[in-house]
């Protein structure tokens, strides 16, 4: 699929079905690999030329923002489908894929009427197109919340012990908690680990021998337990940390790892739900902006095409897409067909681009050009 169109009218001198075989007839002939499509555009209604002028000036920023939104959207889902590992679909317009929809276009009259005054036609658009990115703002924000809510649990269970949370790797039977008894988790260095196991049971008073047990290790702790009388605990702490070894405050609950387990369960659940959810209101989404960029593009090719071309509308407005280095042959063959007797005043840069500033066109040509780019 091409990715890069490019979106002319040329001013018809005679009929428009005559220029348009003239230029597939040059597009066959010195540029066969380009292809090229007929853009139907209605009879929209031309207003008054200070309304068009008006218009004009916000055309091209209504065009940014429009494939902003689109391309928004679009990385969204190619982000969605990476983490899903869903293999990425075709995006379409009502079941047409978007290409197609571009170079096949078809102006909706039900939802845009031709005989509403073009202001009222783009206004519309870009309303339809900027509540869109709102709800793309909403629902991309609730789908971060939860991975973030995620992503900090995951960290709390693959974490380093010195951090981690630890409910998963002790069981019941690990502790001992009686009205004497107490039993207290160290997080060791994985190099000081016969430091800890020699001295454990001197650090204060009281310390039931042999009771310290390895519960895990990873990459750079290991974690330990350590069974004392309860009255001594705090002197403990304070003799374990002088000589680097961390005491974790823990008390297993059964409840709370349950509870903690069923949270972590929901919110995975969530998450899926709402990737799930957000995948499918990107893609009808991107449909949706899509289409009302092409109308916009229509609105704008014909807005275009009365300032440049004048009264009443008689342009040809068609799309292609060229090869890079077919560029400046096609460029040469849509100026020959223009027939503009002062086409060297569109390219004399010493009177600053002559026209090409009307309706924010950054190129000089006697016809109007605008590009699509679909990524």
């Amino acid at each position: 699929m091409a990715t890069r169109y490019w979106v002319v009218s040329l001013p018809v001198q005679n009929s428009a079905s005559t220029l348009w075989n003239r230029l597939q007839e040059q597009i066959s002939k010195h540029s066969f690999d380009t292809p090229l499509y007929r853009f139907n555009i209605p009879n929209l209604r031309v207003g008054t030329l200070d309304s068009l002028l008006s218009l004009s000036d916000d055309l091209v920023k209504s065009n940014s923002f429009m494939e902003g939104v689109s391309h928004k959207i679009r990385r969204q889902i190619e982000e969605l489908e990476r983490v899903s590992g869903v293999v990425s679909s075709s995006l379409t317009v009502d079941g047409v894929p978007v290409d197609s929809y571009l170079t096949r276009f078809v102006w909706d009259e039900a939802k845009y009427p031709t005989m509403s005054p073009l202001k009222e036609i783009v206004d519309g658009i870009h309303g339809q197109v900027a509540k869109i990115e709102d709800d793309l703002k909403v629902r991309v924000s609730e789908y971060n919340n939860i991975r973030s809510q995620l992503n900090a649990i995951n960290r709390k269970q693959s974490g380093s012990l010195a951090v981690r949370d630890l409910s998963n790797l002790v069981k019941p039977e690990d502790i001992i908690t009686s009205e004497h008894l107490t039993t207290l988790l160290a997080i060791v260095s994985k190099y000081s680990q016969k430091d800890w196991l020699s001295s454990y049971e001197t650090l204060t008073n009281y310390v039931v021998p042999r009771s310290s047990k390895k519960l895990y290790e990873d990459n750079e702790y290991a974690l330990y337990t350590v069974t004392l009388f309860s009255r001594v605990a705090d002197n403990f702490r304070t003799s374990a940390r002088e000589k680097g070894f961390q005491i974790r405050d823990f008390e297993y609950s059964q409840e709370s790892h349950e509870s903690r387990k069923q949270e972590l369960e929901k919110l995975m659940g969530d998450q899926e739900s709402l990737k799930a959810s957000l995948l499918q209101w990107c893609y009808t989404s991107y449909g949706e902006v899509f289409s009302s960029w092409m109308h916009f593009c229509a609105v704008r090719v014909f807005t275009e095409s009365i300032l440049r071309y004048g009264l009443p509308p008689s342009f040809l407005a068609c799309v292609l897409s060229p090869s890079v280095k077919a560029e400046k042959k096609v460029r040469s063959i849509l100026e020959g067909l223009s027939d503009s007797t002062n086409s060297a005043y569109w390219k004399t840069e010493d009177e600053g681009v002559g026209m090409a500033g009307l309706a924010g066109d950054a190129d000089a040509y006697p016809y109007v050009s605008f590009t699509i780019n679909l990524v």
